[in-house]
Formats: structure tokens, sequence, C-alpha cells
């Protein structure tokens, strides 16, 4: 059995997790809930975000800076992404944007590549995020918890967008009913934009607040992305709620089956999937027949 101070190590570690997993999945739920477009390039635009971030942080030494410069990359690279050449598809059978989106996936991650080299880059936990602290029944590394204010303050910040403002009412109408906010006479294309701009920024800021944790390399976007798939599936598409809930289950699951044997860490993630498909096909918080 393992100690107290371990199972709850894990159990934060699970929350740390979670919140980026759901960082990155409201962004791919929303796209995907608005637009139709299976993005299957975000995991790239994670990729994208905490190498921006690392060089913003090279340069300046800011990781303030870093955040924003990765979050800002992202953003720019998917706007250049969806006005260039995923608008295209919006209509295309589901296939062919799987295809697209995985070539410009592929595409990105070997220019990241061929800039960075395949050799992994380290970015430092930042002054302020050093140390530990004692909470009595586990010591926890600082920026850990630092992390889930973070990215606790950015999901409460999507929140505000979509439920309390104008912008949020199209993107929320949009994903119940583009064909009816287009009948209104309300520039879709323009809010399109947005959301896959606000999505982009979304995993770039969760690349780089990631980078002080583990070692970034290109690749690491493809396992970021399968499971924020999952996140989409456990809380149902188009659920900005449902990706929180679905990404806090995920962390958990990822992290305290770890506790036991790293190995079937993803099996029991997949699991958990394939039960939510069978009990109810929509998600958590997802509603019948939107997906």
């Amino acid at each position: 059995m393992p100690s107290l101070g371990l199972f709850m190590s894990q159990v934060f570690n699970g929350l740390a997790l979670g919140v980026l997993l759901s960082l990155i999945a409201a962004g791919l739920t929303i796209i995907y809930g608005t637009l139709g477009v299976i993005n299957f390039a975000h995991g790239a635009l994670f990729v994208v975000g905490a190498y921006a971030g690392f060089s913003v942080f090279t340069f300046t030494g800011s990781f303030v800076l870093s955040i924003a410069g990765g979050a800002l990359a992202a953003m720019l690279v998917g706007l250049v992404m969806e006005r260039g050449l995923i608008k295209r598809f919006y209509h295309r059978p589901v296939e062919d944007q799987i295809l697209v989106t995985f070539g410009i996936s592929i595409v990105l991650v070997e220019v990241i590549r061929a800039i960075y080299g395949g050799i992994g880059q380290r970015v430092p936990v930042p002054s302020w995020g050093e140390g530990v602290v004692d909470m009595g029944f586990v010591v926890y590394p600082l920026y850990r918890i630092q992390i889930l204010a973070i990215a606790a303050g950015a999901l409460g910040l999507c929140w505000m967008v979509l439920y309390r403002t104008r912008l949020g009412l199209i993107i929320r109408s949009g994903i119940e009913d583009a064909l009816m906010v287009r009948l209104l006479g309300i520039n879709i294309q323009r809010a399109f934009l947005v959301v896959f701009g606000v999505g982009a920024a979304a995993a770039g800021f969760a690349g780089m607040i990631y980078a002080p944790i583990v070692s970034i390399v290109p690749d690491m976007g493809f396992r970021i992305l399968i499971q924020s798939f999952v996140v989409v599936v456990l809380g149902g598409v188009g659920s900005f709620p449902g990706a929180i809930l679905g990404g806090l289950i995920a962390g958990q699951i990822l992290s305290l089956t770890s506790l036991v044997n790293p190995v079937y860490s993803d099996v029991m993630l997949f699991a958990a999937m394939a039960l939510v498909l069978i009990l109810r096909p929509q998600g958590l918080l997802g509603v019948e027949g939107r997906a």
C-alpha cells in the first residue's frame, strides 16, 4: 500500500495534469463544436507554444513574457492555418478534415525539429515557483500548485468570454445551430476565426506552462492530443464544462493508475472512455445529438 504522502502527491499531480488537459481540450471541443472540424493539429499547436515560449525565455529571461509569447505564437499559427487552409474544409467530409489537419501537424512538428533539433530542451522553473510547500500530509513542489492556479485562471477567463460576452453567445449559438446564426445576419466566418484563434492560444498557453515540468521535444504533442480527444469524449463534444470535468477525471485516472502500474495508465484512460461511450454516448455533460 502506498503511503498517504505518496497517494496525496499523485492526487495533486493528477489535478495539475487535469487542469492542463482541460485547458487544451476546451479549445479543441469549442473548435469542433462550433466549426465541426476535427483538428488533429491541436497537439502541434501545444508544441508551438512550448517552443515559442522557450525562445522568448531564452532571449528575455522572463517567464511571464514567455507564457504570453507561447500563447501568441500558437494563436498566430492557428489563424494562418484557419484562413489559409482549414476554412476550405468546413463542409468537406470528416475524412478530409482529419487528413489535412494531421498533415499540418506533421509539417509543424518537422519545421520545429528542423529549427530546434530533436534534442529535448529545458525551461527552468521560474524563480517565483521554486521550492516546495509543506501541507502537513505531503510536501509538494510550489510550481505545480501554481500551475493549478494559472490554468484555473485561464479556464475562468475562457468561461467569462463564453458565458458573459456577446462573442460567447455567438459561439454557443453556433455550437447549437450554426445555420440559424447565419440567418440572423451574424458574420459567422469572423466568429469562426476568433474561435480557432482562441482555441490555438489555449493550446500554446498550456504548452508553455507545462514546459518546466517536462523536457520539450517536437513529438510531445501527439500523446497530449490523444489524451485531449479522450477528455472531449468523456466530457461531451462542444461542452466547455464537460472539458473541465473530463480533464480532471482523466488527470486522476492517469496519475493514480501510475501509482499502481504506470504501464496501464493509458489503458485505464481508454477503458473509462469506452465505458462512457457505452453508458452515455454524448459524454458526461454533452447534449445528445450534438456530435
